[in-house]
């Protein structure tokens, strides 16, 4: 699981390609669709959306000409649990902290 967080992280590290996903959280998008408002080529597009489908954030799947992309929502899950668990822990040693200074100070 951390190898595909690390994946994830790293796909979501470029501005450009977290436009995209922006994007493909509204909903589906060909890859015409999420080029067109990237001062980008077309070839540097779909070097971006390999990435994110190396990541396991994007899928694409090609009907006749046309690439479709949609996001793995399920990627994201995993994410979040990385942040929530990382979040209950420090939340706990903070705690713990505020204890100690409590009790110092009594």
């Amino acid at each position: 699981m951390l190898n595909q967080i690390d994946d994830v992280f790293r796909a979501l590290a470029d501005s450009s390609r977290r436009s995209i996903v922006e994007r493909l959280a509204v909903g589906d998008k060909t890859v015409s669709e999420l080029a067109r408002p990237l001062a980008m080529t077309l070839p540097a597009v779909i070097q971006h959306l390999a990435v994110l489908e190396a990541s396991g954030l994007v899928r694409s799947r090609k009907t006749g000409r046309v690439r479709t992309c949609s996001l793995d929502r399920t990627v994201f899950d995993r994410a979040e649990q990385w942040f929530v668990q990382r979040r209950l822990t420090w939340n706990e040693r903070l705690d713990r902290l505020g204890d100690y200074l409590t009790d110092e100070h009594d």
